[in-house]
């Protein structure tokens, strides 16, 4: 046989060999997109009519009445996990998508105070006079908005690893860049996938940070909450370019007056230690959490990160009876 028939016969391997790769992968990424919005519909995540507009939200568990404000890349389903984690036993928590996140749609005039105020409207239809607050990441603003603005339907305030005022690492890419990606979800797969060690700093798991197999699984959990991540776009754009920066904007945080913790890593390389250490400075009577390492998500610290918090928001009914006996109309 000729060395060109021979050449030709090695291409046409080559080219058959990578059609069926991009078939198979192509085929592996419908069945997970498939799974994954599956998994979003089985949850049972009603979505309310409220004075702001439609809330999608989710509960879990029975008890004091905890609100969980997601970060960048969430939803509900982010919310629980973030929940399940780190906010003790004995509470009922309430997951709303935030603005643009999956069928909680953003409004026209969306901002953080807005965000504020649907957190009140969602309480409303649930027949909630007062609940904590759980912020963390970009899910912090509109908590700390919330704490300023309804003092008295805020119970507690809790900030995890919390977009905070302050200097910021992280270097945004270009909007439009932004635009294009966080509409592709076979994009956002194939990182989920094939490049997981790319995700890890977007996860805030800091460089040269040990990632045993439990913390693998602890990433993995919430890397799981990113599909499908068209219906989170618009939330992820309007938090990376509107809602995070607004916390620079001159937050009064001196005049926050319900019962305030801060719990940052100190190798969080999303949300700066030092930004966490001035926050509680100025947030009259705040407790901060040191937590010593494990980055953004403070992988290693679960236990310690659940009785701080369960302990705190316990030591806050105990001064408010009334609220252990809330409950909620489904």
């Amino acid at each position: 046989m000729g060395k060109f028939k021979i050449g030709r016969l090695l291409t046409g391997a080559l080219v058959l060999g990578g059609s069926a790769l991009l078939v198979r992968v192509y085929n592996r990424f419908g069945q997970d997109l498939q799974a994954a919005e599956e998994r979003l519909q089985s949850a049972g995540s009603p979505v309310l009519d409220t004075a702001c507009g439609p809330i999608e939200y989710a509960t879990a568990g029975q008890g004091v009445p905890v609100l969980v404000a997601h970060g960048i890349f969430g939803g509900f389903d982010q919310g629980l996990v973030i929940a399940r984690g780190n906010i003790g036993e004995d509470f009922r928590i309430i997951a709303p998508s935030r603005f643009g996140y999956l069928n909680s749609p953003l409004p026209a005039d969306a901002s953080p105070a807005g965000q504020a105020a649907a957190y009140a409207s969602l309480l409303d239809e649930l027949g909630i006079e007062r609940a904590a607050v759980v912020g963390t990441s970009a899910g912090g603003t509109s908590a700390i908005q919330f704490a300023l603005r309804y003092p008295d339907r805020c119970a507690a305030l809790v900030l995890f690893a919390s977009n905070l005022p302050g200097e910021v690492e992280a270097v945004l890419p270009p909007e439009a860049a932004a635009r294009t990606l966080f509409r592709s979800d076979f994009i956002f797969w194939l990182l989920t996938t094939y490049f997981r060690s790319n995700m890890k700093s977007i996860m805030g798991v800091p460089k040269g940070f040990e990632l045993t197999a439990e913390f693998e699984a602890e990433v993995a959990d919430v890397m799981e909450t990113i599909l499908p991540v068209n219906p989170r776009a618009d939330g992820a754009l309007f938090d990376m370019f509107v809602s995070n920066p607004e916390i620079n904007s001159g937050y009064p945080l001196e005049k926050i007056s319900v019962p305030t913790m801060i719990i940052n890593a100190v190798d969080d390389p999303l949300a700066l230690y030092e930004n966490a250490q001035a926050a509680a400075a100025r947030i009259p009577e705040a407790r901060l959490v040191t937590i010593a390492d494990g980055g953004h998500m403070m992988l290693g610290h679960e236990k310690r990160i659940r009785t701080e918090v369960a302990s705190f928001l316990h030591d806050q009914v105990a001064a408010r009876p009334q609220l252990a006996t809330i409950e909620i109309r489904e």
